[in-house]
């Protein structure tokens, strides 16, 4: 006797893949987003010219009158541009995952037999290779500009590899607008309004005793000003202290909390 397998049971059957079979699938979407970017290289202009660009403007235009001269300036500013620029770049995980949505492509995906998470992991996954080309340029720069990290390339590359992790969960946040939101403009105007009131509000680009009174204490709680001092702490002196700690920990909350809710409405909306 024959058993007639109805399409929804088709589909919880295709869904049933391993963890090895999950993995292998996110990794193959992965590789799909680096060929999107390798094939749309403009895709890449904000990770490229954006720490280039805010290098030398924040560089020049506040060096002489904050520190005296820009050689004294960099050990504080270049962590401070490195952790707004690679923040700010994971604003994109949600606009382009709202625009694959919105072509339909993440419907395409639901007919091939692979995990359905994999679509969703796997552009979180590829979109660490914007922070780490982002995360070398705000490095490159610096050293060219006269920088000479004191701790040395050890702790610069721990330094990275923290804003990275950092960038990695925050994007969590900007995925669950992507999959929640009608369009991938207000995607990008909400994650807007959220970030750059918590980048500029921070210690990142002068000391926070220098803000007035009343935005001191939103600055000295402020997370981002937590990472910056960890990464200045790793890059300039060579040490890990409670920042670091607490940056961790941030990052583990945030995806504690965000990667459960996104994963749900992921798959509610697909």
């Amino acid at each position: 006797m024959s058993t007639m397998i109805t399409p929804g049971t088709e589909r919880r059957l295709k869904n049933r893949s391993g963890f090895g079979q999950t993995v292998r699938n996110s990794l193959t979407m992965a590789y799909r987003g680096l060929l999107k970017m390798k094939r749309t290289p403009e895709q890449l202009f904000d990770v490229i010219f954006q720490p280039i660009v805010f290098t030398l403007m924040f560089t020049y235009i506040f060096g002489g009158a904050i520190s005296g001269d820009v050689q004294s300036y960099l050990p504080l500013i270049i962590p401070g541009i490195l952790v707004q620029t690679v923040i700010t770049t994971s604003i994109v995980t949600g606009v382009q995952l709202r625009e694959d949505m919105e072509k339909g492509v993440f419907d395409r995906f639901k007919s091939l037999p692979i995990a359905r998470i994999a679509p969703l992991a796997g552009a979180l996954l590829a979109d660490t290779v914007r922070y780490t080309i982002a995360t070398t340029l705000t490095f490159a720069m610096g050293y060219a500009m006269g920088l000479r990290p004191e701790g040395g390339l050890g702790y610069v590359v721990l330094a990275g590899l923290l804003v990275i992790g950092c960038a990695w969960a925050i994007s969590w946040i900007f995925a669950f607008f992507g999959v929640i939101a009608r369009t991938a403009s207000s995607v990008q105007g909400i994650s807007m309004i959220v970030l750059f009131p918590l980048t500029f509000l921070s210690n990142a680009y002068v000391p926070v005793d220098t803000l007035p009174g009343w935005l001191q204490w939103f600055a000295k709680i402020n997370p981002i000003s937590h990472l910056v001092t960890a990464v200045r702490d790793l890059v300039n002196h060579g040490t890990a202290g409670s920042d670091l700690v607490i940056s961790l920990i941030g990052a583990a909350v945030i995806v504690a909390i965000f990667a459960p809710i996104t994963v749900r409405a992921y798959m509610r909306r697909t």
